[in-house]
């Protein structure tokens, strides 16, 4: 079936519409960082850079670590960027550019996004990597496409609804496991997580500045979570939809990130970049063994 113009836009130069790649630049190991910055500090562990496109905030560059081709892509921030983001990179592996069919012969891709979150206990300390087993989703993104049910985990749903008495005027959480494949790269090295995707960063996570909560005791309940092994370990923006949308399409992708803050004690590292940067460095390095 071709798809139509208006359904998938294709720039005169032949890019996805808005990260502005075409389909010969992307490389079957992604790196997705939600500050445009952060591209050019993966660049600096890639060799034979092919080129960088740049258009609001999505930035992109390819290039070779030890060999193996890398493409680093910056989504800004929020979760409805990762809709735009994963729409398109999956559309320049999957789709003929040419025809607007669907490729024969489907092609998955290695996905690790870089991130920076807030811990939500004491055990947690500043400066560590959480790498999102699970991802939570606070955003609805996926409750848009059908059969989300297909890759969540309605219990934990159901059960994690129950105990925070969630409001119906908010969309319906959902939980979807990361991509098996990444979690095993990077495991040994990162805190198992169960993280939260937030469509804000203040009331959404629970901060109060002028405007009063819907949930004045979310942080309490969030905190007092268990099921079974699971309890929610920190606040990001954009996991959960990557994961969901990595899921669905047959793509490998999972979420790390560097725990900047913690909720908890109340506590917050400024100087959390060299962190970030050696975060990076790491992500880099593993994704070239693949």
């Amino acid at each position: 079936m071709r798809i139509p113009e208006s359904e998938l836009i294709i720039n005169e130069d032949g890019s996805a519409f808005h990260i502005h790649l075409k389909p010969e630049e992307l490389a079957d190991n992604v790196i997705l960082v939600g500050d445009p910055g952060r591209v050019d500090m993966v660049a600096e562990h890639l060799t034979d850079i092919e080129f960088r496109h740049e258009s609001r905030e999505f930035v992109s560059v390819t290039g070779k670590c030890d060999g193996k081709r890398i493409t680093a892509v910056s989504h800004g921030i929020g979760p409805d960027n990762i809709d735009i983001v994963m729409t398109e990179i999956d559309a320049l592996a999957n789709v003929d550019f040419t025809t607007r069919e669907v490729k024969p012969v489907h092609r998955s891709l290695n996905i690790i996004r870089i991130g920076t979150s807030g811990a939500l206990h004491a055990d947690i300390p500043l400066g560590s990597y959480i790498l999102s087993h699970i991802s939570v989703g606070f955003d609805g993104v996926m409750n848009w496409y059908a059969d989300r049910e297909k890759v969540t985990i309605p219990e934990v749903e159901e059960a994690f609804k129950k105990h925070m008495n969630w409001p119906a005027t908010l969309q319906s959480p959902y939980f979807v496991r990361g991509g098996q494949k990444m979690i095993d790269l990077l495991k040994d090295v990162t805190i198992k997580g169960v993280t939260i995707s937030a469509p804000g960063f203040y009331g959404p996570q629970g901060r109060v500045v002028r405007m009063p909560l819907a949930m004045p005791d979310m942080l309490e309940k969030i905190e007092s979570f268990r099921f079974g092994e699971y309890r929610i370990t920190n606040f990001e923006m954009e996991g959960a939809p990557l994961a969901g949308f990595a899921a669905h399409l047959g793509h490998n992708a999972c979420t790390v990130c560097c725990a900047i803050a913690n909720r908890y004690l109340k506590s917050s590292n400024p100087d959390y970049k060299p962190q970030v940067h050696a975060l990076v460095e790491m992500v880099v390095k593993r994704l070239a063994t693949l």
